[in-house]
């Protein structure tokens, strides 16, 4: 039988790591896009002999993607940005379906930033789950958490799904505007509810 299949998404900074941390708490298997996206590019990465081929060496640093760089290149350079999606998104599709096949939880939490923007993606899951926050949220925690200029924050915002849209194609919300406390009541709820979708 097919896994039921939850797709997260929300913002850069809207805590959908702290959500999907706490589905896995709880059982859920969760395949993570961004997680995927890391090992691809991180040390001994399959991706990076593409990478340095296609950007360059002075991309690769210490042996993995020099991510500051490579942001710097694609947020200023959109053609950039289109070929590091055409390169690294095929492998994460493939990588991601191959572990939603063999997850083992009960349900899978499948966490993907781009999932609104995705139809690729959007046809493998089951229900959308939007973890939602103010902007001015986003900004501190992103912020406090890869030290990034306010401007560099807002561009990266602004090249994702309005908060509406993701809004109006969202099942399920987590309003994560305040504690952490919250948004685990919040998963708990959800929690309940997806054993029950889940059952065969």
């Amino acid at each position: 039988m097919s896994a039921f299949v939850v797709g997260l998404t929300g913002g850069i900074g809207s805590g959908k790591s702290a959500a999907a941390d706490e589905f896995a708490r709880l059982g859920a298997t969760v395949v993570d896009t961004d997680a995927i996206a890391h090992e691809l590019t991180a040390l001994g990465g399959p991706a990076l002999p593409e990478i340095a081929r296609t950007f360059g060496k002075d991309f690769i640093r210490d042996g993995k993607m020099d991510r500051q760089r490579m942001r710097e290149r694609v947020f200023s350079d959109p053609a950039a940005r289109k070929t590091l999606e055409g390169l690294l998104h095929p492998l994460i599709r493939e990588e991601s379906k191959r572990r939603i096949a063999a997850a083992a939880g009960p349900y899978v939490v499948h966490v993907v930033p781009l999932l609104i923007e995705s139809p690729d993606y959007r046809r493998r899951v089951d229900r959308v789950l939007v973890v939602d926050a103010p902007e001015e949220a986003q900004l501190a925690r992103v912020r406090a958490r890869s030290g990034l200029a306010e401007d560099e924050v807002r561009t990266i915002i602004r090249t994702q799904a309005a908060r509406e849209a993701r809004l109006a194609a969202a099942d399920d919300v987590i309003d994560n505007a305040g504690p952490l406390d919250a948004l685990r009541n919040q998963v708990a709820v959800l929690h309940k509810k997806y054993l029950q979708f889940a059952k065969p």
